[in-house]
């Protein structure tokens, strides 16, 4: 039961909107049982003898009770002195003015409750979105190494959709819907107890075959939900590497998985539908049948002048307005089911552990003063499930020089490299800035002092100068033009159709490989890091690319302290010192010409390189 309406703790925020909602809607249940019960007083007046008129009036207003007979005495007593004062013709104008304003104000209500639900819904679509959007931002490195982009884009598009549903069904259920059915139930009971008892006894049924039918409600949703993610992780996939595919004629082979991705959506979203839709029908048949069960033993009293027939046929047309709100409510639960699946996968991402923690009290920093350390660093992917992937690492990096990690793939060099600016956590160990431990230091003020240049280009469908500026404050036009500059990027950028306010595209796919890398240095120029780390800056470049940039790294490089990973070793010749790490460990290191002479692991990579 805490489940089912714990759509309710996102309208906290809501509480003025939601409380205006819940009022017209009970003005909306009320309305709705007075036009009703207006029903009896009209079919009296087509019916009853002028005779009778005197006689009732004579009698008196009858004492208050809870009771049938008190309904019906009431009832004829205030008609009875209507078409005393009006006369028959302007009493019947006068029930139908009462019916037609009672009516209007019913759906005014209905109206303004679903105007103040609006920005309920729709408010906290919002927030939800921008709650997981930062909580995405902020998680580490190692939550997406296990989960799927496209299931991440699905929760936070249609799951959320879906918690907006949930969120205005529960609010229906818990308030509208019920209320409704409590008012009518107590016209009812007031006309006749009797009939009443029989349907409270009867309900109960039907409550219980609905709630058969959805136990397997959420399960199905949540298996659908899941299998959509895998669909758009698809769609990301392919479009993120459409060359690749049209390369190597994998059109088929994409096509055949996405299509079986999709069956599998399919038939599980059939069932959700069917299961939801199951509901509906099956109550309004179940409450149909008690329906006809009250008309036969609602007949059989007015025959036996238990009771009247107008009283009766107003009682039966109030019981029949029982339908749509249990079938709502009926409908309502069926979507709060797929809105709490929506929410578990939800809470997956709010409720990740986020690994990297702030200090209590962290210390900021401005710049390096002295050194980088890395001391008996050792580190684990858990997840993974491969062991260390760096072991007992002990490394010293002072200010100003450059440093080179040298290795085949797997040793463990971008690992060590993201430990710096705490993309990753140390297991063992501690990494050390001006002898301070990086976790007791702000991250943003950490990371705020460091570049990074990565192998792949990372750029953004947006302008060369919204790209070149991301996520830097406060520079000026002309600061951005020297960074492209030194970058070696000004010119090509002078030649684009719009300069610096060219758009480039998805992911710069407007640019060739060496442009693209380009505007990332121009970018790590414009932030004046004092720690530079590049990690494979240069790998994917043509040798024209890679001349112009290496120039634009060695500028950049210029009077930093950098950290340099790279595969291609004629980069790094002129390094402070190269490192050679193999298996997690640091295995040999010097300069250049100090690794060939030990004629180990280095003078090999140098030997298949050709590089003396």
């Amino acid at each position: 039961m805490r489940k089912l309406f714990s759509a309710l703790k996102y309208i906290k925020n809501y509480k003025g909107n939601t409380a205006l909602n819940i009022l017209f809607n009970v003005l909306f249940a009320i309305f709705n049982a007075a036009a009703l019960a207006l029903i009896a007083p009209f079919l009296q007046l087509l019916f009853k003898e002028d005779t009778s008129i005197a006689k009732i009036i004579m009698k008196g207003e009858p004492i208050f009770s809870l009771s049938s007979t008190y309904f019906q005495g009431a009832s004829d007593y205030y008609l009875a002195s209507l078409v005393f004062i009006k006369g028959k013709a302007g009493a019947l104008m006068l029930i139908c003015a009462m019916v037609f304003v009672i009516t209007f104000f019913k759906n005014i209500s209905r109206y303004m409750a679903m105007f103040f639900i609006a920005p309920i819904r729709n408010g906290v679509v919002r927030d939800l979105r921008n709650k997981m959007h930062k909580k995405a931002l902020d998680l580490p490195l190692s939550y997406y190494s296990d989960e799927k982009k496209g299931d991440l884009m699905s929760r936070m598009t249609a799951d959320v959709m879906e918690i907006e549903w949930s969120i205005m069904q529960t609010l229906e259920m818990i308030f509208r819907e019920p209320l409704t059915v409590v008012i009518i139930f107590s016209v009812m009971l007031a006309i006749s107890t009797k009939l009443t008892l029989y349907i409270l006894i009867l309900l109960p049924i039907a409550a219980l075959f609905i709630a058969l039918i959805s136990r397997s409600l959420k399960g199905s949703a949540r298996k659908a939900k899941e299998t959509l993610g895998s669909l758009v992780s698809l769609i990301e996939e392919t479009l993120g590497s459409i060359k690749v595919v049209k390369a190597f004629n994998a059109e088929r082979h994409l096509q055949d998985k996405f299509e079986k991705t999709n069956q599998q959506f399919f038939k599980q979203s059939v069932k959700v539908y069917r299961q939801t839709d199951l509901g509906s029908p099956l109550s309004e048949s179940i409450v149909m049948g008690i329906l006809m069960l009250i008309l036969f033993i609602g007949g059989n009293m007015v025959f036996k002048g238990e009771l009247q027939g107008a009283l009766f046929i107003t009682y039966f047309g109030l019981a029949s307005q029982l339908l749509p709100p249990i079938k709502q409510i009926t409908q309502s639960y069926n979507n709060i089911q797929k809105g709490i699946a929506s929410e578990e996968r939800i809470n997956k991402i709010l409720d990740a552990d986020m690994e990297i923690h702030e200090a209590a009290n962290p210390i900021e920093i401005k710049n390096l003063n002295s050194s980088i350390e890395y001391k008996n660093v050792s580190f684990m992917y858990h997840k993974a499930g491969v062991g260390y992937v760096l072991k007992d690492v002990n490394l010293k990096v002072a200010k100003g020089k450059t440093i080179a990690l040298v290795g085949q793939s797997g040793s463990g060099k971008t690992t060590m490299a993201d430990m710096l600016p705490r993309f990753y956590d140390t297991d063992k160990g501690e990494v050390l800035i001006d002898g301070q431990n990086i976790k007791d230091i702000s991250i943003k003020s950490l990371r705020s002092i460091i570049g990074v240049v990565t192998q792949e280009s990372i750029l953004f469908n947006d302008s060369i100068y919204n790209n070149i500026v991301f996520g830097i404050e406060g520079k000026t036009e002309a600061q951005v033009i020297e960074a492209a500059k030194i970058a070696n990027a000004h010119d090509f950028i002078s030649e684009m159709p719009n300069g610096y306010h060219t758009n480039i595209g998805d992911r710069g796919s407007k640019l060739s490989g060496g442009q693209k890398q380009r505007i990332n240095i121009a970018r790590a120029v414009l932030k004046n890091p004092d720690v530079l780390i590049l990690d494979e800056a240069t790998s994917a470049l043509d040798t024209e690319s890679e001349k112009l940039v290496q120039d634009a790294l060695q500028k950049l490089m210029h009077s930093r302290t950098s950290i340099v990973i790279a595969h291609r070793l004629s980069t790094i010749i002129s390094a402070d010192e190269i490192i050679v790490m193999s298996k997690g460990e640091i295995v040999e290191r010097g300069n250049h010409q100090t690794l060939l002479a030990l004629n180990g692991q280095y003078k090999k990579l140098c030997d298949m390189q050709n590089i003396a």
